[in-house]
């Protein structure tokens, strides 16, 4: 099976052909650390950790970067008004960053670099841009001149005027051409900054990822991935830097580039000042991470998510019924594959029709009274949800906690529920099927769900919505 993907340069799905078959590299823009991510953060996070699942099965070896930006103007203002150094204010988000990513059941990135440890790369990187003709020094900055790579724009398609105007270009009587951007500034003794050919400074930021992925991935990579939001003017800036830098002999920076779509909360794009701007935080605080990662597959990754409350229920009851298939225990289970669930993937990520594959297998799982469908239904269940990053609690912890929520703090303890479920069972066991009825009924109360499978009886919370 071959997998395809969407790729922004060439504006088509494409079979992806690595580079190197043995090493696929691939690089994800990651935080700039200056305060907790928002929602909108983390959906990059999620899709490219699908698809770092994804490769792993079909490459030896895939080299996963994901870059902290620890140099920000934000960060600057963050740590001076705090009255820290900047790299103690990014210690600490970007620690909450890995927590919050975590609970989310995102791998870890193969590689992290940050970009204050590539200082010397970045000067060396600009230094080659001069050198080719491609960069200028001006007033203690050093500038990208746009005219002088020919097939600038060809990333986000962009004409001269729509690109001046997107990238909110400084008006400033050393650049060259209004279209050029900053590849090193200067710095006051109070900003961070560090010695260069150009005087004390600070890095742009679309130098930094060209200088780290030149570090540990090379001058061409296979995939790079992130929002919407970055094709212009950062991964259009990141291209001229790159090719700019390493000639034709470098080849092409990048071969796919992977953007997932925006998040808008509730219809409406997030703002502080409208009161919808969601941390990953507070919501870890309402809801698993599981309930949010779930949400935030439920949708295309190229396709605009609205996130929401219900959103974020709809994807609760929907772990729900996953759990709610699974008995207490897996005993050993024959290998399988969930072929029709990897294949949706392998169409460049078709999230919603991978999760429907996994409701599918759930289903029959439930409806099967055959031991060894069951084991295999089972298997092929796990396998796919390993893939989508999902089930990976043990069902019983799940059940019980009904998905977090509050609904454990304020129901009927663990005992309570087991032994309802025993007086039911006994009832059905006697016919008396009336009191078995009333049990049920009495439980819904309470706020849990029962399911009866030829494996026994399960149990999990439910939520509000689920109880109306």
């Amino acid at each position: 099976m071959s997998i395809r993907l969407y790729n922004t340069l060439s504006r088509q799905k494409e079979v992806f052909v690595p580079g190197d078959p043995q090493r696929v590299t691939m690089y994800v823009c990651g935080p700039t650390v200056y305060n907790y991510v928002h929602i909108g953060n983390a959906r990059p996070v999620v899709v490219f950790d699908v698809l770092y699942r994804l490769l792993s099965r079909y490459f030896p070896q895939v080299v996963y970067a994901r870059n902290i930006t620890d140099v920000d103007d934000k960060i600057n203002a963050a740590a001076a008004a705090n009255g820290e150094p900047i790299r103690i204010l990014a210690e600490r988000y970007a620690a909450a960053y890995r927590a919050d990513m975590a609970q989310l059941n995102a791998l870890a990135p193969t590689i992290e670099p940050w970009a204050t440890e590539h200082i010397p790369q970045m000067i060396a990187l600009i230094e080659r841009l001069i050198e080719r003709g491609h960069a200028y020094a001006a007033e203690g900055h050093v500038l990208f001149h746009v005219p002088s790579m020919s097939d600038y724009g060809k990333l986000s398609g962009r004409n001269r005027d729509d690109m001046i105007a997107g990238a909110r270009v400084e008006v400033a009587p050393y650049k060259r051409d209004p279209a050029d951007f900053v590849l090193w500034k200067p710095s006051t003794a109070a900003q961070p900054g560090w010695d260069s050919p150009w005087g004390f400074g600070r890095p742009g930021w679309h130098i930094e990822c060209t200088a780290m992925i030149n570090t540990h991935l090379g001058p061409s990579i296979d995939i790079h991935g992130g929002g919407q939001d970055l094709i212009f003017p950062h991964h259009e800036n990141e291209i001229a830097q790159g090719e700019g830098a390493n000639g034709k002999e470098g080849g092409q920076y990048c071969r796919y580039w992977l953007h997932n779509g925006y998040v808008t909360v509730d219809g409406e794009k997030m703002s502080k000042s409208l009161g919808n701007f969601r941390t990953v935080r507070d919501l870890l605080q309402h809801y698993p991470g599981e309930v949010i990662r779930y949400a935030l597959l439920a949708g295309h990754y190229r396709k605009p998510l609205d996130f929401s409350l219900a959103a974020l229920d709809q994807a609760r009851a929907a772990l729900d019924r996953l759990y709610g298939s699974l008995p207490p225990t897996d005993n050993a289970l024959p290998p399988a594959r969930a072929d029709a669930l990897e294949a949706a993937l392998a169409d460049d990520l078709n999230t919603p029709l991978a999760l429907a594959c996994l409701h599918e297998t759930a289903s029959a799982l439930r409806k099967s009274t055959d031991p060894d469908e069951q084991s295999r239904l089972l298997a092929t269940l796990r396998d796919g949800a390993d893939l989508l990053g999902l089930l990976q609690q043990p069902p019983a912890i799940w059940r019980q906690q009904g998905g977090m929520g509050d609904a454990q703090a304020t129901g009927p303890t663990t005992e309570t529920i087991e032994k309802l479920i025993a007086a039911r069972q006994a009832a059905r066991a006697a016919r008396d099927f009336a009191r078995a009825d009333a049990l049920r009924q009495e439980l819904v109360a309470l706020g849990i769900g029962i399911e009866d499978s030829a494996t026994g009886t399960t149990w999990h919370r439910l939520h509000a919505e689920a109880m109306a």
